[in-house]
């Protein structure tokens, strides 16, 4: 598979008017509700919610038409809401678009350099406890405009305890309007989708095809425009709230903002890979297509810096809008090419409408996006049943991410995932002493005189290297037999040990016999000059022949 190869190439062979039609549909269905979604992500982002819509429009149109699945669909997710209000408040927009281009570039290096593959290797516990963390530094942030407190003044509230702490000490200011807006949209989002998946007839269709979001931002509107109630807006919040499509700038960024924003380009890079990736996977699931990861990190890459470039923030594929565009029959990237273009006409025309959705039902929708991805019962079940080194990486993850940010979480969760299973690695690796040798398919029976044998399970790496060292070597020992067939690699650290084993068995006079060394280990043990320094003679394919050795070499 090529490394870049955008699918709309293939997509557009054999295309026709039915297939044009269905991705229309899709295309749009799937901006209806990408709409409040990229408004109300923008806002838990700390920025304004025409950035969401530009994310939407710029990256979602980029990486649908670069990238390497036929029905991603791509934009501002929950994941990046924490991450990028941090870096908004600590280094602003300009630290934003450092941070974003940043990414985007790691991430067309890691598709140039082929490593979609190796996402593969961040564990689910370290995922799904910083997905967790996510959806509880999301649900927070939304409790002040849901129950419209009003926060002392001079209170900072930017990291997640400081939001808790602030709505705890301002709660006696709830206000029973934005309450009552909050509670309809929560009501709307929970029982307008269960009407589409339990009713009958033309009802129940028309439920199933219109997203709840959408319904709870037109009742909020319809009950804060024309009865007494006082709450928020977007138009309070954000009055100056633009329409008009942004020219590509790139603002003037320092050195120390780069480096300051290193770390979180890092995360966002890992992150978007991460979850882009896995909606690919899933969407292969459901349209029985294969996806090129390599192709999609690319477009990802060059979707993150287009939406830089136009005021956006982060973006990558979203599960659950891509699962949308499948079920509405979107089969080639053209439908999230609709989706973009739909996006941007109602930026365009319709924009100043948005001024009208009331924050408790923008709050409603984050507080019902946070539960969706919480993935609570994934996080309890591995509580449950996973060994104990699973749990502390799923647990301080998700604290961690909490407590502090996803670039603290990850990091750590990445050290502690590591050191934990080098640890299992290590533990696996062991040495067992033969009191007597059975040959394949043969009889147990006593070993040469003066012969030991020692056997080698697991891999050899620094962790487990020192087990090479775990045996005597007896003063009257000829010959000594290491068995290596149950070895798949070896390092640096344990081929430092097997020239220590093989000084020692020269200065006792042994001879060292190496059985069934595989391919992997062999090779290292030429590259390192130690086939050589041992001698060609000294390996066998087997025990039988490593035994037949020892034989020969105990009668000279």
């Amino acid at each position: 598979m090529k490394t870049f190869q955008p699918k709309l190439l293939a997509s557009l062979r054999g295309y026709d008017r039915s297939k044009l039609t269905a991705d229309l549909i899709a295309g749009v269905i799937v901006a209806i509700i990408a709409l409040p979604l990229s408004i109300a992500l923008a806002i838990a982002s700390g920025v304004s919610p025409e950035q969401g819509l530009y994310t939407a429009i710029i990256a979602g149109f980029i990486i649908a038409l670069l990238g390497g699945s036929s029905v991603n669909i791509s934009g501002p997710t929950a994941a990046f809401a924490a991450i990028v209000a941090g870096i908004v408040a600590a280094h602003g927009i300009s630290g934003l678009i450092a941070a974003t281009v940043m990414a985007g570039v790691l991430l067309i290096l890691m598709g140039v350099f082929r490593l979609g593959s190796l996402i593969k290797f961040i564990p689910m516990t370290l995922t799904t406890g910083f997905t967790a963390g996510i959806a509880v530094t999301i649900a927070i942030g939304q409790l002040k405009d849901f129950f419209g407190l009003t926060f002392a003044s001079g209170t900072n509230a930017i990291e997640t305890l400081d939001k808790a702490r602030a709505v705890a000490a301002s709660f006696g200011t709830v206000n029973l309007h934005a309450v009552l807006v909050g509670c309809l949209g929560m009501a709307i989002l929970i029982l307008w989708p269960m009407l589409g998946r339990r009713g009958k007839g033309a009802a129940a269709r028309i439920c199933a095809k219109i997203p709840a979001s959408i319904i709870a931002v037109v009742a909020g509107v319809l009950l804060v425009r024309f009865t007494p109630l006082e709450v928020n807006t977007i138009g309070t919040l954000y009055p100056e709230l633009s329409s008009a499509f942004p020219a590509p700038s790139l603002p003037h960024i320092t050195l120390d903002t780069v480096r300051a924003v290193a770390p979180s380009a890092f995360t966002i890079a890992v992150l978007a890979a991460i979850e882009s990736l896995l909606s690919c996977v899933v969407s292969d699931g459901m349209t029985g297509d294969r996806h090129n990861s390599n192709t999609e990190l690319i477009a990802l890459g060059i979707g993150n810096i287009g939406s830089a470039l136009f005021g956006g923030i982060p973006a990558t594929g979203a599960i659950a809008r891509t699962a949308a565009n499948v079920k509405n029959g979107g089969r080639s990237p053209v439908s999230g090419m609709v989706h973009a273009a739909v996006l941007l006409l109602f930026l365009l025309a319709l924009m100043p409408l948005a001024k009208l959705i009331p924050m408790p039902i923008i709050a409603a929708i984050l507080l019902m996006v946070a539960y969706n991805m919480s993935e609570w019962r994934q996080f309890a079940r591995i509580c449950r049943s996973a060994p104990i080194s699973d749990i502390l990486v799923l647990v301080l993850t998700f604290i961690l991410t909490v407590v502090f940010d996803l670039v603290v979480a990850i990091g750590v969760g990445l050290v502690l995932s590591a050191l934990l299973f080098m640890k299992r690695m290590a533990d696996v690796t062991g040495v067992r002493r033969w009191s007597e040798a059975a040959p394949a398919g043969g009889t147990a029976k006593p070993l040469p005189a003066g012969t030991l044998v020692y056997e080698f399970s697991g891999p050899m790496f620094f962790a487990g290297a020192d087990k090479i060292l775990d045996f005597a070597l007896e003063e009257n020992a000829k010959v000594l037999i290491l068995r290596m067939g149950a070895v798949p690699s070896v390092d640096a650290t344990a081929m430092k040990n097997l020239e220590l084993v093989l000084s020692r068995c020269r200065e006792n006079g042994t001879a060292l016999i190496l059985s069934r060394v595989q391919d992997f280990p062999l090779s290292v043990m030429k590259k390192s000059g130690f086939y050589d320094r041992v001698g060609a003679d000294s390996f066998a394919s087997g025990i039988d022949e490593a035994l037949s050795k020892a034989e020969q070499s105990v009668r000279k």
